[in-house]
């Protein structure tokens, strides 16, 4: 059982991740990255895969992205940085970015490399679930990958069943119908997405992410679902203050 679905079953609410793009702030920062997150104490990690071409990342990720890969980042420098690591760190990771970075590298090849640096799981925006049904399901159950499916305001009930019955770890909640970025409070529109997803007695914990960027919005999304993604708002603390500061960025969301 992977690491991160023995999380999901033990830790009943207020899952807390952190999206991180690697190699950013500087190239060799994924390490470190990784470990102090680790160390303040966020529940698991999504492994940003900087993307020239991305479809849901908003200007605060593709400014990151774009650092990134103008810092020479890619792949199998991501994968040598998370092998170099691997027995530091005993954190959940997330692979998080998009189906074409994989087919250029090649799937068999990606899932082989996912499964030795302590990647469970992959979050593709864009793969297609009948692509995943066909073809790639059996590829990632073979190196122990579990997908994870977007849903959205828009996501039919029937769409959203057959995710669940397709998903063993979460189902990531797309907060707003927009790319990633803070969007300030959480609304009542919004509260109202969270209580119908719940309304469906789904199998599989609730994760939101887009526009979850401080503590009252990490709290309010916390009191209808099961936890929450930060992505921008620490990229862009980053930024600003550096990754010496990281642990006091996690202890104001989740204190």
């Amino acid at each position: 059982m992977s690491k991160l679905i023995t999380l999901l079953q033990e830790k009943k609410n207020r899952l807390c991740s952190v999206y991180f793009t690697s190699g950013y702030p500087k190239l060799n920062d994924t390490g470190v990255v990784v470990k102090n997150l680790e160390a303040a104490g966020v529940d698991f990690l999504e492994v940003g895969f900087p993307y020239s071409d991305p479809m849901a990342d908003g200007p605060t990720i593709q400014e990151s992205s774009s650092v990134a890969l103008e810092n020479g980042i890619n792949l199998d420098l991501i994968f040598t940085q998370l092998e170099e690591i691997k027995e530091q760190i005993n954190i959940p990771l997330v692979g998080m970015g998009y189906l074409n970075q994989m087919l250029r590298y090649g799937g068999e090849k990606f899932c082989q490399k996912c499964n030795a640096v302590g990647i469970e799981t992959l979050i593709l925006p864009d793969m297609p679930m009948i692509e995943y049904e066909r073809i790639y399901k059996s590829m990632f159950a073979k190196y122990g990958i579990t997908n994870i499916f977007l849903i959205t305001p828009q996501t039919s009930e029937v769409r959203i069943k057959k995710i669940d019955e397709m998903t063993d770890a979460f189902i990531y909640v797309v907060a707003s119908s927009s790319i990633t970025g803070a969007k300030g409070d959480i609304s009542q529109a919004q509260i109202d997405y969270f209580n119908r997803i719940k309304s469906y007695k789904l199998k599989s914990k609730l994760i939101a992410g887009f526009g979850i960027s401080s503590k009252e919005t990490f709290d309010t999304v916390c009191d209808h679902v099961d936890g929450a993604i930060i992505g921008s708002a620490f990229v862009k603390f980053l930024s600003s203050n550096g990754v010496e500061s990281i642990d006091r960025f996690v202890k104001e969301i989740i204190a």
